[in-house]
């Protein structure tokens, strides 16, 4: 057992405060970036090149901020969409679903190659491996905020966060160590992503709809240890919304990759 008793806020520059949460999604972006440019500068994909990178970049931020936000609140935080609109823009204080941030990055994806003439699928294989690594780290950042917390356990490797200072309202009892079992089973997606990428054999697609059946089957399974309130949310009560959802991207992506015949190499 540990006690949970981390500062959320990586440092103060007077009124602002630098959170480890915002700084992961910051240098995410920032990784991905370079990354990218790497594959644009060995010119990997026809058309996508340095010039429209940045462009490519806007519109993933704007795509996958907007869609992690809104998706986040109407699934786990409905009330508060009523309550208190403007909590949507406070990002910096957590509050990112997953499954919302790849929508609205595949909505903006797709508006940015149809408009310079790039490879969807050739540009979603290359993004899962940096997006993956980033949702392994983001997980860690959810533990020092003290959130996504696990289920109540009696066995010795859990988490106690009653007695953090950092923690509003701390949960009872030692719980499941939620966001550390996320987070390795980000990190293990990740391994295969990039496995998978060497491989130049495989089809467009394959890689980002493997990435996305694996990640969304981990999710599932994972989140029985996580502990979810209904937050206002009847669905929640049957099922937790965010395995729901797993599923659902599981289905999608498993079917796109027998559609493409993805286990055939060209």
């Amino acid at each position: 057992m540990w006690q949970h008793n981390i500062n959320p806020i990586f440092v103060s520059l007077g009124p602002i405060d630098i959170r480890y949460y915002g700084l992961v999604y910051f240098l995410g972006f920032i990784f991905t970036y370079y990354f990218l440019k790497r594959i644009a500068s060995k010119g990997l994909i026809k058309n996508f090149n340095k010039e429209n990178l940045d462009s490519f970049m806007i519109y993933e931020i704007l795509g996958s901020i907007i869609g992690a936000r809104i998706l986040d609140f109407v699934f786990f935080y409905p009330q508060i969409i009523i309550q208190n609109p403007s909590q949507l823009l406070y990002i910096w204080n957590g509050g990112m679903s997953i499954h919302g941030g790849i929508i609205g990055a595949l909505v903006a994806g797709y508006f940015f190659t149809k408009k310079y003439k790039v490879s969807f699928l050739k540009l979603a294989d290359q993004a899962m491996l940096p997006l993956t690594i980033m949702l392994g780290i983001g997980r860690i950042a959810n533990y020092i905020n003290g959130e996504l917390w696990g289920k109540i356990t009696t066995s010795n490797f859990c988490i106690n966060y009653e007695q953090s200072q950092y923690v509003i309202n701390p949960p009872e009892g030692c719980r499941y160590p939620y966001q550390i079992y996320a987070s390795a089973k980000n990190f293990a997606v990740a391994i295969i992503t990039y496995l998978m990428l060497k491989n130049h054999k495989l089809k467009d697609g394959t890689v980002f709809f493997s990435s996305i059946a694996l990640y969304s089957i981990g999710r599932f399974l994972v989140d029985f240890t996580r502990d979810v309130t209904t937050n206002g949310n009847w669905l929640n009560t049957i099922i937790p919304s965010g395995q729901i959802l797993s599923l659902i991207f599981f289905l999608i992506a498993i079917y796109f990759l027998i559609k493409n015949k993805a286990w055939k190499i060209s």
